[in-house]
């Protein structure tokens, strides 16, 4: 059994390395190109008291400001598991570690924003005919990295160097791994 040369195999690089930065990339472009759809499309509004034709200018500069971060974000898991897969590739063991200090935080985030969409829709959060297409989104997408994350942090489809280190090191120390 030859060692793997990363914890983060390509198919988890393309959700988080590729697609992810591009989420947030596009997200963030929206935000800029149209911040008034982007605010009124993350709930539903009452039948009764319909979106404002403007927003104040605190509230552009609030819905930017939150695209940024996300933006931010995504490219952040860019350059950190684009540096891990490249300088540490001799040493998957800390690569993992790297990754998953990554991914840890961001697992709590996915599962924290989702809760928390759903809290801050208030009555309205069962009434899913009433759901904006943007919270929609934000949903589905959200489901897209969030999967995927339990994934990695159970070890699905990756090495594992507490589980797998183990069979490697006796495998190649002569021993039976059996």
């Amino acid at each position: 059994m030859s060692p793997p040369t990363s914890a983060i195999p390509d198919r988890y690089y393309a959700i988080f390395g590729v697609y992810e930065p591009l989420l947030t990339a596009l997200g963030f472009l929206g935000a800029i190109a149209d911040p008034r759809t982007t605010y009124i499309g993350q709930a539903p509004w009452p039948e009764d008291s319909p979106p404002p034709a403007g927003l104040p200018r605190a509230t552009i500069v609030t819905v930017i400001q939150l695209a940024h971060v996300c933006f931010l974000l995504g490219f952040v898991n860019f350059f950190v598991l684009s540096t891990a897969r490249r300088h540490l590739r001799d040493q998957v063991a800390l690569q993992e570690k790297v990754v998953s200090a990554l991914l840890t935080p961001l697992l709590f985030g996915d599962l924290l924003h989702l809760y928390v969409t759903v809290w801050a829709l208030g009555d309205e959060k069962w009434n899913f005919r009433a759901w904006t297409p943007m919270l929609w989104t934000t949903f589905g997408l959200g489901m897209t990295l969030l999967i995927p994350r339990i994934c990695w942090h159970l070890g699905i489809g990756r090495y594992v160097d507490a589980r797998d280190g183990l069979i490697l090191r006796k495998g190649t120390s002569g021993k039976s791994a059996s």
